[in-house]
């Protein structure tokens, strides 16, 4: 893995999806109920599980003409939207210094065209999640042995964190 060019586990925590679906559906308000709907529970790991399809029918792409000091990194940032996606439609898959201003790219409208998620029926946390573009699925994230609300004592701390 190289610095700033994959996700940490941080950023691939609970709030990155619900900023990234919601920023999705903010997009397009007039039309979240048709973009958004349910889908029949289905058992996950054993558990009983809520099922959510987002749907962007208005899910293309657009010209941006790069800035001085930007890269995929910056620009994804910039728009919301997927390095990966960026990098698939501008043939930019082993480029990962500064783009040349002035070239111009093809941005996503939105991070993803589709979300399938699978929320825990008892806890309402995401179980799996698979993001798709207009190609096909290009991400999936899927969470085992999620404790929450978890105490922990001043021995469990000392075990990981050294002043």
């Amino acid at each position: 893995m190289r610095k700033n060019q994959h996700y940490t586990i941080h950023e691939l925590g609970y709030d990155f999806f619900s900023k990234t679906i919601t920023i999705a559906l903010l997009k397009d308000r007039e039309n979240i109920s048709k973009n958004l709907k349910f889908i029949p529970k289905k058992v996950i790991q054993g558990k009983s599980c809520i099922g959510l399809v987002f749907d962007d029918p208005k899910f293309t792409y657009s010209k941006y003409t790069v800035q001085k000091n930007e890269d995929v990194t910056t620009i994804a940032a910039k728009f919301n939207v997927s390095e990966y996606l960026l990098r698939l439609k501008n043939d930019l898959h082993s480029f990962y210094g500064n783009i040349k201003v002035g070239k111009v790219l093809e941005i996503p409208s939105n991070y993803c065209k589709n979300i399938l998620l699978y929320l825990d029926e008892k806890t309402l946390l995401p179980v799996t999640i698979s993001i798709y573009d207009d190609a096909g699925l290009f991400e999936n994230y899927e969470y085992y042995n999620v404790k929450t609300n978890k105490k922990f004592g001043a021995e469990d701390f000392g075990k990981f964190y050294k002043d």
